[in-house]
């Protein structure tokens, strides 16, 4: 039952997100219901904002499937998107009309029953933004509003499309353009604003977050994350205040403290929470060679959701070094806390401690590790301060810092259950050794290119030692159900490598999460596995689940890609994807459709051309490769699939390549000219550096051949 690939004539895309039924009454009328928003009379039950309710919970009061049967769930249709790149989209259900997002900030309206197209938006972002961003041409999904479907582009600009046309009502450009800002995150609904962020911090720039009246798209207020030059002034007392944190000339190097995904919305307290992202560079040393803690990066920050006016933040790594961002998932609830009705926010971000704060003062009430940690021992209740190992800012090359800078915890979002008092996290526990920078180019600051002032040779992962002492596990990833009043595990569920995706509880006592190439249902209760299914691809992106004439769905958006996909992360990892796909899957107890596996094809590597380079040259090639092309094109060549494979470069490739790293030659592939940043001999030790390696895998592969 393939869903044929048509194309509506209509330019937009609408943004499905937060109805704030259920939400009357003073603050302290509220009690944990008032998380939840009430279901409709109808006989729709929707998914209508990002987290499902205005708290983020992604926890749903549907339980037709349940423990009884949830072992009868099938296919109930699938639709194949246009792209096949990673696909990390939240989908929205509103009106019987299911919204999705691609790679690409594609958009499309499905019929929530039968995922028929309605309409398709294409908000054509130039290919070459792949370079000005991080983690692939993600995006996260849309908001939706009063019939608006308002989407995020990755060239950063925020559209907003008629829900039931797909036609555009207003199109904004929140960037500017001549930077390395990139869009990736789902807008966010604040009362009668949208909030959106940005991505970029790894190439120089400085991070903020702006909201949007969502009647015509104008703006009503800008958050810098993070100062600016002193000289120029300071937009907000916020960041004059921030400015003492710094030391040096950070704004040189931009800064970073990009909001690149994480918000949540208050209406009670009309408070507004910005999960803030990385310094730029990561390594602190350079950016701010004094010290200091580096406001607000690393940091959740409560605004006005009018003005924009900063209230109060925590910072969960204060002078970060390690790209231990503070963007992950955040959520709200009500919890009773030793005794009393507290209204929290709960964040596990990368560093590996669990936090409960007290959303409306910022208070401090827990911060449990979640995942092993070797850069600090525990957090001091007192000064809410890390407490930070002897090594933790040893970057020797040896030194082996858990966790690593992918953190305990990405952007898969986590889910709470109100019913059984647990947050399901998708965990990480990988370790890294970082390296002071060897080279003059990386340690001064430029705009446009990747620089994390650390030597990005250190980062091959065959050069990590094992870290099985270290984090006394053998495993790599882990579903974690998480008590965050007793601050302890309840219990966990072995992923083995990496990591898994996003997360939805429902009533019906079950948790469903991507599992690699499975799609898969466990008992909420004690992790128990219960149902799984082939997706044939990766499935990272949180599904949801929705109600339509009295029939549960469960839907997921599956793609490999992205930052879990990222070709120097994963793959080398030992994820290989040899096709791929972007697919919508949706579910339903009795369903029989069957979505075929995509053909897989690989090709051998051709003959390559003789390897002449010498040592020292093929030395700086690697170095160069490194610190330039394996964000893309994988750690030691190790590619996932989604940017080419330079293993299997035909001799033709060879013949060209100086045009196509420094004359641009690819560039509507998404391949920018690199004459700034390489020169003509380094682009050629690059070339011998990729062509020592490939010989070594073409002999591999003939050996291989020759056996019987």
């Amino acid at each position: 039952m393939k869903k044929t690939k048509m194309t509506v004539g209509l330019s937009s895309i609408l943004a499905l997100v937060l109805v704030l039924a259920g939400c009357k009454g003073s603050v302290e009328d509220q009690s944990e219901a008032a998380i939840s928003d009430p279901m409709p009379s109808s006989t729709e039950v929707p998914w209508q904002s990002h987290g499902n309710d205005w708290g983020e919970q992604r926890f749903s009061e549907l339980k037709s499937i349940n423990l009884d049967n949830v072992n009868e769930l099938g296919l109930a249709w699938y639709f194949d998107m246009y792209t096949d790149r990673g696909v990390e989209a939240t989908p929205l259900m509103v009106d019987g009309m299911l919204y999705v997002t691609s790679a690409w900030s594609m958009v499309y309206a499905l019929d929530a029953r039968t995922g028929e197209l309605v309409w398709f938006y294409d908000p054509k972002v130039p290919r070459e933004f792949l370079a000005k961003g991080c983690c692939d041409a993600v995006n996260r999904g849309v908001a939706y509003i009063d019939g608006q479907v308002i989407a995020s582009t990755y060239d950063g600009r925020l559209v907003s499309l008629n829900a039931k046309t797909g036609a555009v009502q207003w199109d904004v450009q929140t960037t500017d353009r001549e930077q390395s800002y990139t869009i990736s995150g789902a807008p966010r609904i604040a009362g009668d604003k949208v909030i959106i962020g940005n991505g970029g911090a790894e190439l120089g720039v400085r991070g903020y977050v702006t909201a949007y009246y969502v009647k015509d798209g104008t703006q009503a207020w800008r958050f810098y994350t993070v100062p600016g030059n002193p000289k120029d002034g300071f937009e907000s007392k916020a960041m004059e205040m921030a400015a003492e944190t710094w030391t040096g000339e950070w704004w040189k190097w931009g800064g970073g403290g990009t909001a690149w995904d994480s918000f949540v919305y208050d209406p009670m307290l009309n408070l507004v929470y910005l999960g803030v992202g990385n310094g730029s560079p990561w390594n602190q040393k350079l950016r701010s060679p004094g010290g200091g803690d580096n406001l607000f990066l690393a940091s959740i920050v409560a605004v006005d959701a009018d003005s924009g006016e900063y209230v109060w933040h925590y910072q969960t790594a204060p002078g970060d070094t390690w790209d231990y961002t503070a963007t992950q998932h955040m959520i709200l609830a009500d919890l009773d806390w030793k005794g009393s009705l507290r209204k929290v926010i709960m964040q596990a971000p990368k560093n590996g401690f669990f936090y409960v704060l007290d959303r409306e003062t910022g208070e401090l009430l827990s911060a449990e590790p979640y995942s092993a940690t070797t850069w600090a021992t525990h957090v001091d209740m007192e000064t809410g301060r890390p407490v930070e190992t002897e090594t933790a800012r040893v970057f020797d090359g040896k030194n082996v810092t858990v966790p690593s800078n992918a953190g305990a915890h990405n952007w898969p979002a986590m889910s709470y259950n109100r019913e059984t008092g647990l947050v399901y996290i998708p965990t990480l526990q990988l370790g890294i050794q970082f390296k002071e920078p060897t080279h003059a180019r990386d340690m001064l600051p430029a705009q446009g290119y990747w620089n994390q002032g650390f030597d990005r040779t250190n980062y091959v992962v065959p050069q990590l030692p094992n870290i099985d002492e270290i984090i006394d596990s053998s495993v790599t990833g882990q579903l974690l159900a998480w008590d965050p009043i007793l601050g302890q595990p309840r219990w966990t569920g072995n992923l083995g490598r990496v990591t898994g995706g996003g997360v939805l509880s429902t009533a019906g006592n079950l948790v469903f999460q991507g599992h690699h190439d499975q799609f898969r249902a466990l008992n909420a209760e004690t992790g128990e596995l219960l149902w799984s299914n082939a997706v044939h691809t990766a499935a990272m992106a949180p599904p949801i689940t929705y109600e339509l004439d009295g029939e549960q769905y469960i839907a997921a958006a599956v793609g490999f890609g992205g930052g879990l996909g990222a070709e120097g992360g994963s793959a080398a990892h030992g994820w290989d994807i040899s096709t791929n796909l972007s697919r919508v899957l949706v579910y339903k107890l009795g369903g029989d459709v069957v979505a075929p596996a995509p053909d897989t094809v690989k090709e051998p590597i051709p003959k390559p051309p003789p390897l002449t380079g010498t040592p020292d040259q093929i030395q700086l090639g690697q170095e160069i490769y490194q610190r330039h092309c394996s964000v893309c094109h994988g750690d030691g060549l190790r590619t996932g699939g989604l940017s080419p494979d330079l293993k299997r470069s035909k001799a033709g490739v060879h013949d060209i390549w100086q045009q196509i790293v420094r004359g641009g030659l690819l560039q509507s592939a998404g391949m920018v000219s690199f004459a700034q940043f390489v020169t003509e001999e380094e682009a050629e030790a690059v070339r011998q550096y990729v062509l020592s390696v490939t010989n070594i895998a073409y002999e591999q592969q003939q050996a291989s051949a020759d056996q019987p």
